[in-house]
């Protein structure tokens, strides 16, 4: 199970990060991820990101609603990548 790195705040969401955005290519908020996210949280999103020099995408960071507390937000965000990377 991937750690927390991160948790900002910033507009409507809690920004939970997972990987360092600077490891990735690209990075897409993909409609596949909403079904896991919404399944949690609803309202959130999930990032994922390509791995520079490879095709391998992985989660970088999940977006939860700020109307919940950090503390929820982090554990719904790891809910979020268990679903995925299961």
């Amino acid at each position: 199970m991937t750690d927390v790195q991160k948790l900002e705040t910033e507009d409507q969401y809690h920004h939970v990060r997972f990987r360092d955005p600077d490891r990735f290519d690209e990075i897409r908020t993909p409609d596949w991820a909403k079904n896991a996210a919404e399944s949690v949280r609803e309202g959130s999103e999930v990032r994922t990101g390509k791995v520079k020099d490879g095709d391998d995408w992985e989660v970088e960071s999940v977006l939860i609603p700020k109307e919940v507390d950090k503390d929820e937000a982090r554990s719904d965000a790891k809910q979020i990548v268990e679903k995925i990377e299961s």
